[in-house]
């Protein structure tokens, strides 16, 4: 059975490249939508325009509030080489562009084998599960957090957290677009340093894609760490990684800002 984030992201042909979503209430965060949301339907349409490639990379931008309802995505094929094809895919509503993204799709190419070091972390039984959907965003209703450091709201020096996050209800499969949107489920590494709630918005989205999502477990914890390396004015660039036991399946850059 389809998981809420697989209905939610659903995407239907229209022809020459265009696709019908249909953005449903309760995944917003704040006014719109959550951006893992937006991004991960941008995904699945430019995945159906190359079906027989998988997505490697993906860059986006978040421009405007993506409120629900029916909208329209474009996608346009760059270039489509012997092993690489580059797509972009924009979310229109009422003629404007409110969010687009850039992505690489590749066949497997020559591989280089690494051993990134194991990272310390406790096990998922051993933590308990917090109601982040309670006291924050809407959207979280629909994710399971495992805290495993950087409670928000904490006042601690440290711009890091971290811990398991999974859907609530097991999907079908994990693909690209579930990936996307886990690493932009987990709440920005600076909400530890701060002693109250401060609203933060996405405004640039990069990620990688390092496995093939089909073989990651559906019901699987999987350990998200972010950390802010860097702030000015106002925008925050954060790292984030997600990873199956010791494996890392996806990395992430993006840029936050403080709103006020």
């Amino acid at each position: 059975m389809a998981s809420p984030f697989e209905l939610a992201t659903a995407v239907q042909p229209l022809g020459d490249g265009r696709f019908r979503v249909m953005i449903p209430d309760g995944w917003q965060q704040g006014r719109g939508a959550f951006g893992g949301l937006v991004l991960g339907a941008l995904l699945r349409a430019v995945e159906a325009v190359e079906p027989a490639r998988r997505a490697r990379t993906i860059m986006g931008e978040l421009i405007a509030a993506v409120l629900p309802g029916e909208h329209e995505i474009v996608t346009r094929v760059l270039r489509r080489g012997a092993h690489q094809s580059n797509v972009r895919a924009e979310l229109i509503v009422a003629g404007e562009v409110v969010a687009e993204a850039s992505v690489v799709l590749s066949d497997a190419r020559v591989d280089v084998p690494l051993a990134p070091p194991p990272i310390e972390r406790p096990r998922a039984d051993a933590l308990r599960t917090v109601p982040i959907g309670g006291p924050g965003p809407v959207f979280a209703q629909w994710y399971e957090y495992r805290p495993a450091f950087g409670l928000p709201f904490a006042g601690t020096g440290e711009p890091a957290t971290g811990g398991y996050i999974r859907e609530r209800e097991v999907p079908s499969a994990i693909d690209a677009p579930a990936l996307v949107a886990l690493l932009d489920t987990w709440y920005p590494a600076t909400f530890p340093t701060f002693v109250a709630p401060r609203p933060m918005a996405t405004v640039s989205f990069a990620a990688e894609i390092l496995c093939d999502p089909s073989t990651v477990d559906p019901a699987a914890h999987l350990f998200a760490t972010c950390r802010a390396i860097a702030s000015h004015e106002g925008f925050v660039v954060e790292l984030r990684e997600l990873r199956d036991g010791d494996r890392l399946l996806a990395l992430n850059q993006q840029t936050f800002v403080v709103l006020r």
